[in-house]
């Protein structure tokens, strides 16, 4: 009786296996790890644009705060990319990969503005109101191909 109690409250055996993907390729060094992303369908990066960390694919469109000293048609290089990857790899920097590994470009598209803010100010008893509003100046960039160049040995 207590073999039966027993199984009856166990959980089920699980007889299907897992299936197995094939093996990993471990690259050996830092040429190999770029060929193998090289040859990825797909690319994304970890950049610091403008204080803070985005992470990017091609033809990304990237709104960051007002850039004052660029004028739309410019184009930007990013040149802080902590991480480069695609589905399968990645590759790391510490901190940063250097700019002759990997090159993104980003084209300034246009400077407009956010949405209206409205700042309420009150004390009570004290009939003080005040109202600021205000709209957030902001830059739209394009985010170009991911280029990874050849290494010449």
């Amino acid at each position: 009786m207590a073999l039966i109690n027993m199984l009856r409250w166990s959980s089920p055996l699980r007889c299907a296996t897992r299936a197995l993907h094939s093996a990993a390729v471990v690259p050996d060094s830092t040429a190999s790890a770029l060929q193998l992303i090289r040859s990825q369908p797909s690319q994304y990066v970890v950049a610091t644009f403008a204080g803070r960390k985005y992470i990017l694919t091609p033809r990304d469109m990237l709104t960051v705060p007002r850039l004052r000293d660029v004028k739309v048609g410019d184009v930007l290089a990013l040149d802080e990319i902590h991480e480069l990857g695609s589905r399968e790899y990645t590759l790391r920097g510490n901190p940063v990969i250097p700019a002759n590994k990997v090159k993104v470009e980003a084209t300034v598209v246009e400077h407009t503005k956010g949405t209206m803010e409205y700042i309420f100010k009150k004390k009570r008893r004290k009939g003080y109101r005040k109202t600021i509003q205000h709209k957030q100046p902001y830059t739209r960039l394009r985010i170009g191909s991911i280029e990874i160049p050849l290494e010449l040995s």
